[in-house]
């Protein structure tokens, strides 16, 4: 077994004590985190979320720690070298938040085996390497059955960054919830092929928007869509984060994630010398994912029923992905009394039934 950090400290004490020395001169180093964000940190989105976990943990523990972040960085070799930086000036404990950054982790903490390295909805661990992901689809879901509500064209609009299982149980999730409460609904999607570029987020929005979408949403960090249905005089659902600020008449709610229980419980572990990789894939039960405020447009009776279907959710009594479930050809692909797995989510490559066009490769 391993002498832990809190073993180490409490030998020099009693030296010290035994000595008659100052116990400042044995003061226990601080725990150094850092962080690495995929975008500018800004005052809304998906880093912004991640920052506000990373403020949490300062918060709640103070002086036992200290914590660098690095935004804007592009995955690759410059997050390699990012990363590597970071565990090469004395990190305990990184956290690396995009799915990118997956293979880039794995190598540098090859390199480091005694740092403790997180990375974000990535799906490969290591002895060094634990994975957190949040159950995003819980609230796709919840978000769904407002915009099936509130459509009056019954055509919704949706922002996709990348054609991986995350991204798409999101967008299977929304339908579902949409369909739960409007079988009409149709979802058109675009992909942008980016986590965070506002100019093709803005430019996707107007696409759906003359497509005759009159809510949409987005799997992209930037606040262009909400922005852009505020102008344009449609609904949206956020992403990430609240952004009713930019549009306080569009904005309908938001899908929202919550880190700072998670780095707190995290880095508290590391310094109790008990953290071993793990993979987490926390949701609404955990408070990981909430739904930011609805906009008082929204009917009493919907966010009532949004409110049930929550808790249903929170108790496991309610699985958005329960059956049955029709793939676009329609195949059931959920049957009846049946729920998907986790494993079956985490390998999730075909849209629903009510997604529109082609499924990309």
């Amino acid at each position: 077994m391993g002498i832990t950090r809190k073993q180490v400290v409490s030998f020099f004490v009693l030296l010290a004590c035994v000595a008659g020395l100052s116990l400042s001169a044995f003061a226990e180093d601080k725990l150094k985190v850092g962080f690495v964000y995929i975008s500018p940190i800004g005052d809304a989105g998906w880093t912004y979320q991640h920052d506000l976990g990373r403020l949490e943990l300062e918060k709640r523990l103070g002086d036992k720690i200290q914590t660098k972040y690095i935004d804007s960085v592009p995955e690759g070799p410059e997050a390699e070298r990012v990363i590597r930086d970071l565990a090469k000036s004395g990190h305990d404990l990184i956290f690396t938040t995009s799915f990118g950054y997956m293979n880039p982790t794995l190598k540098v903490a090859k390199m480091f085996p005694k740092v403790s390295f997180e990375h974000s909805t990535g799906y490969k661990t290591a002895k060094n390497v634990g994975t957190y992901m949040c159950r995003f689809y819980e609230a796709r879901y919840l978000t769904g059955i407002i915009a099936g509500e509130m459509t009056k064209s019954n055509t919704l609009g949706y922002i996709a960054a990348f054609p991986i299982p995350e991204v798409i149980r999101g967008i299977n999730a929304f339908t579902l919830g949409a369909k739960s409460v409007n079988p009409d609904i149709e979802v058109k999607v675009i992909w942008v092929n980016s986590w965070f570029d506002p100019g093709k987020e803005r430019e996707a929005s107007e696409a759906l928007i003359t497509q005759g979408a009159d809510v949409i949403t987005h799997h992209t960090d930037s606040t262009a869509p909400t922005m852009t249905a505020e102008e344009k005089g449609v609904y949206a659902i956020a992403y990430h984060s609240d952004m009713s600020k930019y549009g306080p008449n569009a904005h309908l709610t938001a899908a929202t994630h919550v880190y700072g229980n998670f780095y707190v419980k995290t880095a508290q572990a590391v310094l109790d010398g008990t953290w071993k990789p793990e993979t987490v894939w926390s949701g609404i039960k955990e408070g990981s994912i909430e739904l930011a405020p609805i906009n008082s447009a929204v009917p009493a009776d919907v966010v009532a029923h949004v409110e049930a279907v929550t808790q249903g959710i929170a108790s496991g009594s309610m699985h958005p992905f329960q059956g049955p479930i029709k793939d676009q050809s329609g195949k059931v692909v959920v049957a009846a009394g049946k729920s998907l797995t986790d494993d079956d989510l985490l390998g999730m490559n075909y849209y629903v039934e009510g997604v529109l066009g082609k499924f990309p490769k």
